[in-house]
């Protein structure tokens, strides 16, 4: 399984993201608490500087080597400051068909959109569901995907939902594109008699707004028939935690974020939490749906249950 973050709010040092804290997102790759599965396929991310030349534009780096060993990423990750941050450690089981390559580094975006994606998860017999899931997904995107992945399918069907894909979206547009791609998803299933339990946590984000969602398709619902080879991600519904606050950093000798919610500058999102101390931490309920967005200088966020 993979991992990601977000984040959105004051510029934060990448390096406080990426390796500092207790849990940072590339110790989780190598050393996780949380579902023990390691993320050893690579790692991207889109970082949004409001300082920086076409701001609108994110920093972009992606490399399927480990993130552990990179330098070019540690080097850049103690220079570069962001408002907003999509980062991703790619996981997957071993298995000779499995490509391992750029092409299939999160997060993913299609030149020209805003939009970037992440997933943790996977999609059972996706090869399958492609011919159908191909049918709602805008013309003009299709020859855009180049990878492998599920994920970059997902993301596909997602900027097509949305109204206008190279515009502002709303929270209710960001919403309704989300579930609009589930649906897309779970008749394809139906269609193929997928019964088997496929995780969708999604993170979403376009340099000033971000949504994240924790989903699995029929969660439970897998043969045991040989417990071997079920898939250790099948059986338990992966973990997505927030955390609201202001001055993320470290104080005296914590990583933390400081504040309470009321008084929020900033807003982080992760597979599990990235610090020592969660109490500040909330988990993502199952089937819960994320969005914030930048208010006057302050994240305003809300969360609601999808079917």
């Amino acid at each position: 399984m993979c991992r990601a973050l977000l984040y959105l709010g004051q510029p934060v040092l990448l390096d406080n993201l990426l390796y500092q804290p207790d849990s940072a997102l590339v110790r989780q790759s190598y050393m996780p608490k949380m579902l023990n599965l390691l993320n050893l396929a690579g790692f991207g991310l889109r970082a949004w500087d409001p300082a920086s030349h076409a701001p609108r534009q994110p920093h972009f780096y992606g490399s399927p080597s480990l993130p552990v060993f990179d330098r070019n990423l540690k080097n850049l990750a103690e220079k570069v400051r962001a408002g907003c941050v999509l980062a991703h450690v790619r996981g997957v089981a071993y298995s000779t068909g499995v490509d391992i390559s750029l092409q299939n580094v999160h997060p993913f975006q299609f030149e020209g959109l805003p939009w970037a994606l992440a997933h943790n998860g996977d999609l059972a017999r996706i090869e399958e569901m492609k011919p159908l899931l191909r049918r709602e997904v805008r013309p003009e995107f299709l020859p855009r995907i180049r990878g492998t992945t599920d994920s970059e399918w997902i993301y596909a069907l997602f900027v097509s939902q949305l109204e206008d894909p190279c515009g502002a979206a709303g929270e209710q547009d960001v919403f309704a594109a989300i579930e609009k791609t589930l649906g897309v998803i779970r008749r394809a299933r139906e269609q193929l008699g997928i019964a088997v339990s496929s995780s969708v946590n999604l993170f979403i984000a376009n340099g000033s707004q971000l949504a994240a969602l924790r989903y699995c398709f029929d969660f439970g619902r897998y043969r045991t028939e040989d417990p071997s080879r079920v898939h250790e991600a099948n059986l338990s519904f992966l973990s997505l935690w927030y955390t609201l606050g202001r001055d993320y950093g470290l104080h005296e000798e914590e990583w933390k974020m400081t504040g309470g919610a009321e008084r929020a500058d900033s807003i982080l999102v992760a597979s599990e939490p990235l610090t020592r101390d969660t109490s500040s931490w909330v988990e993502l309920p199952e089937y819960g749906a994320l969005f914030a967005e930048l208010k006057n200088g302050r994240p305003r966020a809300s969360v609601r249950l999808l079917d």
